[in-house]
């Protein structure tokens, strides 16, 4: 078969996750959750007593030592730290905190954009969700797509999350925090969130999951058509 990198990248609550979740099963490819490596340094960070924005050589070193691996037989893959399976602490909002602060930092995103590179050789036939994948990780994908939404329909997503995991959260709080989180995000000197060159976006405000889904697979159907023939097509980004 041949090799197919797909791009997902977004910001929180956009739907990214989900929508990569599924559409790598209906193409049967791989799928790379980078957020959860961000995640799983800033957790590693938060049990060593470590503030990323106030001891940043201390985040980078944790990087360096942390162990991460994906469970590849689970869909969809779970994130091992340290051989210690910790997803279900990855979404609290301290750690989402704690993992915009490490990715801020550019020896932290070195270090895992390279991780995210050679998982891309192993898994050649992958759908990569993320902030940087179409514009640094992946630069030469062939089919890319920036999801985006309102920021209050976003919040609420993310609420509702951690509702039905039990744990529930102060929305204005969460609000407040996905925002400055976005900030931090797009404005950070090394791989900002930003809709990659030649990206589709797609604003998921008004879709259901499976709308996106379907929205995602027939495009890249036809990109991957497109390109096959030696063609190019209009993208909005």
């Amino acid at each position: 078969m041949q090799p197919l990198v797909i791009t997902i990248d977004g910001p929180a609550g956009s739907g990214k996750s989900s929508a990569a979740r599924l559409l790598a099963q209906r193409l049967d490819l791989s799928v790379l959750n980078t957020g959860a490596m961000y995640r799983g340094v800033g957790l590693a960070c938060l049990d060593a007593g470590i503030d990323p924005t106030d001891q940043p050589d201390g985040a980078v070193a944790v990087a360096r030592r942390v162990r991460l691996d994906f469970d590849w037989s689970t869909d969809p893959p779970r994130l091992l730290i340290d051989g210690v399976d910790r997803s279900d602490r990855l979404r609290d909002p301290d750690v989402s905190a704690a993992a915009s602060k490490v990715s801020a930092l550019p020896p932290v995103r070195q270090l895992l954009v390279a991780q995210q590179q050679r998982i891309g050789r192993e898994h050649p036939r992958l759908v990569a969700e993320g902030r940087d994948q179409g514009s640094v990780v992946f630069p030469d994908a062939p089919v890319k797509f920036f999801l985006d939404a309102r920021a209050d329909i976003r919040a609420r997503r993310h609420a509702k999350d951690l509702e039905a995991a039990g744990k529930p959260v102060d929305f204005e709080t969460l609000l407040a925090t996905m925002s400055q989180r976005d900030h931090r995000d797009s404005t950070r000197k090394t791989s900002p969130l930003i809709c990659p060159e030649g990206a589709i976006r797609i604003d998921t405000s008004e879709m259901t999951l499976d709308q996106v889904v379907d929205a995602l697979q027939r495009i890249t159907r036809q990109r991957v058509v497109t390109v096959a023939a030696g063609g190019d097509e209009d993208r909005a980004c």
